[in-house]
């Protein structure tokens, strides 16, 4: 069987589309068509279906790409690192993931193996961008809060996040605190603003139904898609919001926000480390992905 239909084959099924494939491979859609079809007459068998968005791999299709991916990826590594070379150097890593924990945690976790020569270039994105990107090549690392399904990315979990509610101290003290608050309940928090990082209050919802069992009836009075930017409004006193501890601790500790409640049992998130089935045989990749587990051990 021919390596560059494989190699062709593969991208298709990772890009999920010809069009993004023969971007990738620098080739021309119709090369990418005819070398799909091609490996389909040798097999015998359809590898995809065409839907109005790319294409879609058939049970066929699936079980080629899982056994002839990683192999792949690495016969790429040995033609570009070269059989001379040192097999335990390090290379650009292209890492991906939400922007605040990938800029608080992520990176500072990496810059050991930077010094030692890794290059590192950093993307951020919504969950669907970056699976799409790791199926397509852009990325070779993804930290997300999803676990993806199928068995061409395989996924690893990272840390979990315990998430806060936090508010400025003068609207913790009209709450009357913690204690005052953990007896009035939810109906108490109705009337306090809230920032957040979407219209539809994802993280205020999933604080609502973890701890009062309810959704929140309040809207939001300012949104910005950035958790950093959240803390800053809070602790200006525009209202209240939920964040991982590990973004607002140090305003904690500086009593520039307050957490309003202490659960028993507080509602937490999981990361993973996403990445392409495989790809943990090249060692630059391996080596960051083995380095953020260490480093999350005392996240």
């Amino acid at each position: 069987m021919d390596l560059a239909l494989l190699r062709t084959f593969v991208a298709v099924h990772r890009a999920g589309s010809f069009t993004r494939a023969a971007g990738l491979l620098g080739l021309s859609q119709p090369a990418v068509t005819g070398q799909i079809r091609t490996l389909e007459r040798q097999l015998g068998r359809p590898l995809f279906l065409r839907t109005a968005r790319g294409v879609v791999p058939t049970t066929v299709g699936d079980e080629l790409a899982h056994k002839a991916a990683p192999h792949l990826d690495a016969l790429v590594e040995i033609a570009e690192a070269g059989l001379d070379d040192d097999r335990s150097a390090l290379r650009t890593l292209h890492l991906a993931g939400p922007p605040e924990f990938t800029a608080l945690r992520a990176l500072p976790a990496l810059t050991t193996l930077v010094t030692q020569g890794l290059a590192v270039r950093c993307a951020f994105g919504s969950t669907e961008e970056l699976f799409e990107g790791l199926g397509a090549g852009h990325h070779d690392l993804v930290i997300t809060t999803d676990r993806p399904r199928g068995r061409l990315l395989t996924a690893t979990p990272l840390c979990d996040e315990e998430h806060v509610l936090i508010a400025a101290p003068r609207w913790a003290a009209r709450l009357g605190g913690p204690a005052v608050l953990q007896v009035k309940g939810v109906r108490a928090l109705e009337a306090l603003p809230v920032v957040e990082v979407h219209e539809s209050l994802p993280l205020v919802t999933r604080y609502w139904s973890a701890v009062f069992d309810t959704r929140p009836v309040t809207a939001g009075t300012i949104i910005a898609p950035d958790l950093r930017a959240v803390l800053a409004c809070v602790a200006e006193g525009a209202g209240l919001g939920v964040l991982p501890r590990y973004l607002c601790m140090d305003a904690m500790d500086a009593g520039e926000v307050v957490a309003l409640l202490n659960p028993p049992v507080p509602p937490l998130r999981t990361y993973f480390l996403v990445v392409r089935t495989g790809a943990l045989t090249l060692p630059h990749i391996a080596r960051a992905h083995e380095w953020l587990l260490r480093a999350a051990v005392d996240w």
